[in-house]
C-alpha cells in the first residue's frame, strides 16, 4: 500500500470514529427526557357531559405549551350514570379526594384541573386556567429521565420547599392517545379523542433533596409502542399530596 493510499484509509478509519462518536452523542442525548415547568393534571370522565371542552382544552395545552406537562387522570365515580368509563381508575378519584382534603375544600368535580399538585380551577374555563399556570413557582428540582433495555432511571437533582422533608419520586405510564365511542349516558353518541392520559402510576422512592437517583425494572411496568413516560417530583406528608417540585417527560421508544 503507498503512502497515498495509506493516509486516505487513516482518513477513513477517522471519519467513522467521528460519525460513530455523532451518533453516540445523538443517542445519548436522546435519552434523556423534556424537564416540563410546570404541570397539569385534568380530572375528566366519559360520562361528564361538562368534560369534552375541558378534554379540548387539555389537547390544546398538549400540543402548543411545551413547558407543560398536561396529563388526564380519568375517574370512576360517574359510571354509575350510565357508562363505565372505559380510561378511568379509582386511584385517580382517590387523587382528587386526597388533594381536595389537603386543601380542606372537599371541592371535588368534573372536569377539574389542578395545577403543580396544588391550585384548582375548572377545566374548561381556559382564561383562568392559564392564569393558574402564570401564578405557579417554580420548579426546585431537576429531573433526568432515562429507558435502557431493562431499567427505567430518573435521577433527582435540587432542594425541597422550606419545611418539607420528603417528596415521592413518581413514575407514570401515558398513553399518547384514545379515541373512545361513547354508548351511554350524557355523551351518548359521542366519539370523544383524549390526549396523555394516564395508564399507571406508582411510587419510584422518597426524595429528601440533593442528588439522588432511582431504578425500575422496565419489565415490571408492562411498556407499550404507544407509551409515553413521565416523572412527577411531589411533596407529600400525612395531609396528602401536595405541590409538585419537579418532572419528566419522554416517550418511552427514544429511550435507547
Amino acid at each position: 500500500m503507498g503512502i497515498l493510499s495509506r493516509k486516505a484509509s487513516r482518513a477513513f478509519r477517522t471519519g467513522l470514529v467521528v460519525i460513530a462518536g455523532i451518533v453516540a452523542a445523538a443517542t445519548t442525548s436522546g435519552a434523556a427526557g423534556a424537564q416540563p415547568e410546570k404541570v397539569v393534571e385534568l380530572f375528566t370522565s366519559q360520562g361528564c357531559s361538562s368534560c369534552p371542552p375541558a378534554d379540548q382544552l387539555a389537547e390544546r395545552l398538549v400540543e402548543q405549551e411545551k413547558d407543560v406537562l398536561t396529563v388526564l387522570m380519568p375517574v370512576d365515580y360517574w359510571d354509575y350514570l350510565g357508562w363505565k368509563d372505559t380510561l378511568a381508575s379509582p386511584v385517580f378519584s382517590q387523587r382528587q379526594r386526597a388533594y381536595a382534603n389537603r386543601r380542606g375544600d372537599r371541592s371535588v368535580y368534573t372536569p377539574q384541573m389542578v395545577i403543580n399538585g396544588e391550585e384548582h380551577v375548572v377545566g374548561s374555563r381556559e382564561t383562568d386556567v392559564r392564569a393558574a399556570l402564570a401564578r405557579t413557582d417554580p420548579f426546585t428540582a431537576k429531573v433526568s429521565l432515562k429507558i435502557s433495555d431493562m431499567v427505567v432511571q430518573a435521577t433527582v437533582d435540587g432542594d425541597l420547599p422550606q419545611g418539607a422533608k420528603m417528596a415521592t419520586v413518581y413514575f407514570l405510564r401515558i398513553k399518547e392517545e384514545a379515541l373512545v365511542d361513547i354508548g351511554r349516558g350524557e355523551n351518548a353518541g359521542r366519539k370523544i379523542r383524549y390526549v396523555n392520559v394516564v395508564q399507571q402510576m406508582q411510587p419510584m422512592g422518597m426524595w429528601s433533596g440533593g442528588a439522588e437517583t432511582f431504578r425500575m425494572p422496565k419489565s415490571k411496568l408492562m411498556l407499550k409502542g404507544d407509551a409515553r413516560c413521565a416523572i412527577l417530583v411531589q411533596i407529600e406528608d400525612p395531609d396528602g399530596p401536595g405541590m409538585i417540585v419537579g418532572a419528566a417527560v419522554m416517550d418511552w421508544q427514544s429511550g435507547f
